[in-house]
């Protein structure tokens, strides 16, 4: 019996699903495999342990993999895919494809059919393709100029509003014990706004995306507007694709997909993001659960391996 292997790699996580045919047989998790985050070394060390983690749990070995497919962050630049491609072949001797992480994603959204993803994990960004194989994508400039209503740029935006506010507050004392100040500054392990701002400034930059979750489960006024921001952006790179895309009046519908941490974990970012792409575009179908890339590299897996 063949086995196919999909891989995604992630600026936090590594996931892989092992396969036949038509089923999903094992999973597996290890650590970040970005390769433009982590370097060469880190992302040699959970690709393989993932890779034997999920072959353990499905009781075969690399060698009886028939096909394998990797979506990764950074992976479609042809010198880090290559990197990336070598490091599996240190393991695996038959076909091996590496895409990025949007290729992926969109095939575990919609197949090979048309249709738009909206990645929002640590980063952002969006990936479309309509129904003459044309394709297109918006936003993934990085975090340092871009990545709208990824985590970073949450964890960045909740910062910044924090000490707008505290400029603002007559009792500054009182604002640095609320609630939600208080848990930004355990978030970094500071314990003053004046430590927030000068961990802000840092270099190298801080970890803003390891903020998110406090930001996320917040009632806080000030997180609640971030967090809606986040949505509204992250609708604006799908309708960019929209207009890219699908400017004929052929399209009656566009199937949506949403992917990544943020939309997972963010009610109010997502139901936001609904709601202002709908706004955008009355066309939008979105599908409703949050889409797992790995999947979509499972699927190509399979086909990489009759090619």
């Amino acid at each position: 019996m063949p086995y196919y292997l999909g891989i995604d790699g992630g600026g936090t996580k590594t996931v892989a699903l092992l396969g036949d045919e038509r089923r999903t047989l094992a999973t597996a998790a290890d650590g970040p495999s970005n390769i433009v985050r982590v370097g060469e070394a880190r992302t040699r060390e959970s690709l393989q342990t993932c890779v034997l983690k999920v072959c353990e749990a499905a009781g075969i070995k690399p060698d009886d993999i028939a096909g394998t497919c990797i979506g990764g962050s950074g992976a479609a630049r042809p010198e880090l895919a290559g990197i990336v491609h070598s490091i599996l072949a240190e393991m695996i001797s038959t076909p091996i494809e590496v895409v990025g992480d949007l290729e992926t994603s969109l095939e575990a959204a919609v197949g090979e059919g048309p249709g738009v993803i909206v990645i929002a994990g640590t980063g952002s960004s969006a990936y479309g393709r309509n129904a003459d194989g044309i394709t297109a994508r918006a936003g993934g400039w990085g975090f340092a100029i871009g990545d709208e209503g990824s985590a970073h740029w949450i964890g960045r935006a909740a910062v910044a509003a924090v000490l707008h506010a505290a400029d603002e507050a007559l009792d500054r004392a009182a604002f640095e014990k609320t609630t939600f100040v208080a848990a930004l500054q355990r978030g970094w392990g500071v314990s003053s706004i004046n430590d927030v701002a000068r961990a802000a400034n840092s270099t190298p930059s801080p970890d803003f995306a390891v903020l998110f979750p406090v930001i996320a489960s917040s009632e806080d006024a000030i997180a609640i507007r971030v967090l809606e921001q986040a949505g509204r952006e992250l609708a604006g790179l799908a309708a960019v694709l929209f207009r890219k895309l699908f400017a004929g009046p052929e399209a009656a519908a566009i199937p949506v997909g949403m992917i990544g941490g943020v939309f997972r974990h963010a009610a109010r970012t997502r139901d936001v993001f609904l709601e202002e792409l709908r706004r955008r575009d009355a066309r939008a179908q979105t599908i409703r659960e949050i889409i797992e890339p790995v999947e979509g590299a499972l699927r190509r897996a399979r086909r990489v391996a009759r090619q």
